[in-house]
């Protein structure tokens, strides 16, 4: 069984309650649902969410040993954390960034990504349907061997 780690940053286990007009209803416990639903066989999603940044990295460095990809909701940290585009780029295999809501729609300094410097994809403003997007690309990507 291949392991995708979707890792999601602070203030995503508000989804559902935090600024629906931004992010909409659905709740992380919903886009875990559509995730392991969107899996190919053989494939299984182990979703994560911490605000605390440490934490996140600590994943990140597990997921080097036990996974086929990382699909990182990094929020704040998008825009911030250095150290955890340090983390990615000791990552071989496929990452995805994910973001709920269209990012350059929004504040000035949110259309800044140090973690878009290691992806391999970004999608934006597609809400939860941007996770199932990043899944079943990983999945392809696998297994097709094009990783």
């Amino acid at each position: 069984m291949q392991i995708i780690y979707v890792l999601n940053g602070p203030n995503l286990n508000l989804l559902g309650k935090r600024q629906p007009e931004i992010y909409g209803d659905t709740t992380l416990g919903d886009i875990t649902a559509l995730c392991t639903h969107a899996c190919s066989d053989g494939f299984k999603i182990n979703m994560l969410q911490s605000n605390h940044e440490g934490q996140i990295i600590d994943w990140i460095h597990e997921a080097r040993e036990a996974s086929a990809g990382i699909i990182i909701n990094p929020g704040a940290f998008t825009h911030t954390s250095i150290a955890i585009l340090d983390a990615l780029n000791t990552y071989e295999p496929p990452v995805i960034e994910v973001h709920i809501s269209q990012i350059h729609r929004r504040e000035e300094f949110r259309h800044h990504s140090f973690v878009s410097y290691r992806s391999d994809g970004v999608i934006a403003g597609l809400g939860a349907e941007g996770y199932v997007a990043a899944v079943r690309h990983i999945c392809s990507l696998v297994s097709n061997g094009t990783t």
